[in-house]
């Protein structure tokens, strides 16, 4: 006891949606982008947008491939309630209770309003972790070791082992499944890269398809858990509802941007093949590899000899 007082663990820990991996992926692409952007003002003429682009528009895809797997915002959900803040205590505090549910785990967010309240500052962010490798049940225990306000060990409750929702498992798997096959999408967006500067357009298309093909699977995949019973997170007098958030959004764009792009080579190809060669800077190159021999000449010295 500290004063009287079970201490509190005050600092937060992990943020909602951007940690450290999710910033590290962005720089590594702003890297890529920006590398290109100054060696662009090298390209002449029309293809110098063409190229500008497809690089622009692949990176925009494989960035948002990656980060994704890292955010806490595939679903999310948001509640204003007035609620005890310590165990064994009747103080009432009103707050803001967060949930941001990710492949690998929940963040539970709780901050006051306003933050200072009964002489402390209530803005919590806790993250429990539920990916293979890692203990869901032993970091909501360290919480409570820890003394954690009272809203986000019951939010955290909600999502463990032991609780009466047995969501965990399905949450567990479908977020595992989810992000398998987004590393698959990863790997074929690669592949349709090699294609288009080899150049195989039309097979680059392909995996273009491909490539959105297996993000709408990782929508599926995760979408299975509102196949679970629905546990109702009753804090206070109001409900916590959660919905589809931001990542689950931008896959959805993503997956669609894909289609449209693959469609759109595989059509070009067979129905205008020179305006997908202009696009990709080709046209030029064919042209001299397909270019009839006007003139053609002939030395003397063979010919007397009879060669």
């Amino acid at each position: 006891l500290f004063d009287g007082v079970y201490p509190f663990y005050p600092q937060q820990r992990k943020a909602a949606v951007f940690d450290i991996s999710t910033i590290i992926v962005i720089v590594v692409f702003l890297t890529l982008a920006c590398s290109f952007l100054l060696i662009i003002p090298g390209i002449r003429g029309r293809a110098r947008l063409y190229w500008t682009l497809r690089v622009l528009l692949s990176l925009v895809l494989g960035v948002v491939i990656v980060v994704v797997q890292f955010t806490g915002d595939w679903e999310t959900g948001w509640v204003q309630a007035n609620t005890s803040y310590k165990s064994f205590s009747h103080v009432q505090v009103n707050v803001d209770i967060g949930l941001h549910v990710g492949l690998t785990g929940v963040n539970v967010t709780l901050r006051g309003i306003p933050v200072n309240q009964i002489n402390e500052t209530i803005d919590y962010n806790e993250h429990f972790p539920w990916s293979f490798g890692a203990d869901y049940d032993h970091s909501y225990s360290e919480g409570l070791q820890k003394g954690l306000p009272s809203p986000i060990l019951y939010v955290a409750e909600k999502f463990s082992t032991q609780s009466p929702c047995a969501v965990h498992r399905q949450y567990r798997i479908a977020g595992h499944y989810a992000s398998a096959t987004l590393w698959v999408a990863f790997c074929t967006w690669i592949i349709s890269n090699i294609l288009f500067s080899m150049p195989v357009l039309i097979y680059g298309g392909y995996m273009l398809l491909v490539t959105g093909a297996f993000m709408i699977f990782s929508l599926i995949s995760f979408s299975t858990v509102r196949n679970s019973p629905i546990c109702l997170i009753q804090i206070g007098t109001g409900t916590l509802h959660v919905a589809y958030g931001g990542s689950f959004w931008l896959i959805v764009a993503t997956g669609l941007l894909c289609f449209v792009s693959g469609i759109t080579v595989v059509a070009l190809h067979h129905l205008n093949l020179d305006l997908l060669k202009a696009f990709f800077d080709l046209r030029e190159d064919k042209a001299e590899e397909y270019q009839e021999m006007l003139e053609v000449f002939v030395n003397p010295h063979f010919v007397n000899k009879g060669l």
